[in-house]
């Protein structure tokens, strides 16, 4: 009976909203990217979604220049500032938001990591819990599905683009690729497999030039993985150079409407889905249990799914929402 009436209890408090007493939650999510980041949008509407549901106060702040490590401290502290209640952030960097974390436990705030965690979890900072993708996995996967569209012979070349060299996110999921095709290397003797580390960026006219040039350079490569969703201005590249689709294999990260049309147009096999209305949704809903019930935030992985052209039709609808 005391089990029953619990569960009772915690679901009246869910129903209920935010604890009358205390007044709305203000919630703070700072991380590394800039407005003009199409996947950001998507986590963006998941956090506004969420916050409206328990009618929290909320704001997420953006960098003013992609992956700006500095800037992002900057609004951190900021953000502390003003005495939240929780603190979502991206933690891109494994030294750089340390003590500004540490802080903001040792005040009493709900913080959390989403989107990217330090590569040591728990281990390396003070952070509560890690809501977003295993990168090493979900760059394994990657690599491993386009395999499937390797030619059946002849030598392999394959590009590993490096978007953001040295945060956590580019590198991880760099390496799953890597040791996947290192895998795929040993296991196939008798085949050239070249693996090649090619440092990118996060600007899409910038990384259309670097890896255009390389690919004009090395008219044999065989794929090109992107650790990001950067690739898609790549595609434009081949597509305006008159490349035929397939020519070079392209895959990476997120579901965005660049990436949709480039994948209906055959220039790009495989992507893969982090599921960021997700990352947006869910931690605003664990600092609220966290806040009026006292339960602890868990780790939740948002997953590494693997994206065909086949599957694109029925994701425009959701990417025209904001949702994918």
């Amino acid at each position: 009976m005391k089990k029953l009436l619990g569960a009772t209890a915690l679901a009246t408090a869910l129903l209920a909203g935010p604890v009358a007493a205390e007044g709305p939650m203000n919630i703070v999510f700072t991380h590394h990217s800039s407005a003009s980041n199409p996947f950001w949008q998507a986590v963006k509407k998941g956090f506004d979604d969420a916050c409206a549901k328990i009618e929290a106060n909320c704001q997420m702040i953006f960098t003013q220049t992609e992956g700006a490590i500095d800037q992002q401290a900057a609004n951190m502290m900021a953000a502390l500032a003003g005495n939240p209640d929780a603190l979502l952030t991206s933690i891109v960097d494994n030294n750089a938001f340390d003590d500004i974390i540490q802080r903001a436990v040792d005040n009493g705030v709900i913080t959390m990591a989403v989107n990217v965690d330090d590569t040591e979890g728990a281990d390396g900072n003070a952070r509560a819990s890690f809501v977003g993708q295993g990168f090493i996995p979900a760059g394994y996967s990657l690599g491993k599905k386009m395999s499937e569209f390797f030619p059946a012979e002849g030598p392999i070349k394959a590009v590993v683009g490096i978007s953001a060299p040295g945060q956590n996110w580019s590198e991880q999921r760099g390496a799953g690729v890597m040791q996947f095709l290192e895998e795929f290397k040993a296991a196939n003797p008798d085949r050239e497999v070249e693996i090649v580390r090619l440092d990118t960026g996060t600007d899409g006219a910038v990384v259309a030039e670097r890896v255009g040039a390389y690919l004009n350079a090395n008219p044999d490569t065989t794929a090109y993985f992107d650790t990001g969703l950067w690739h898609a201005y790549v595609a434009q590249v081949l597509a305006d150079r008159g490349v035929e689709p397939g020519t070079v294999l392209m895959g990476g990260f997120d579901i965005v409407a660049e990436v949709l049309q480039q994948m209906e147009a055959g220039y790009i096999q495989v992507q893969v889905d982090q599921q960021p209305y997700m990352q947006g949704f869910i931690p605003v809903m664990q600092a609220y249990l966290a806040h009026t019930v006292n339960l602890s935030p868990a780790d939740v992985d948002t997953g590494q799914g693997i994206v065909l052209a086949e599957d694109v039709p029925a994701l425009w609808d959701l990417a025209k929402q904001g949702l994918r």
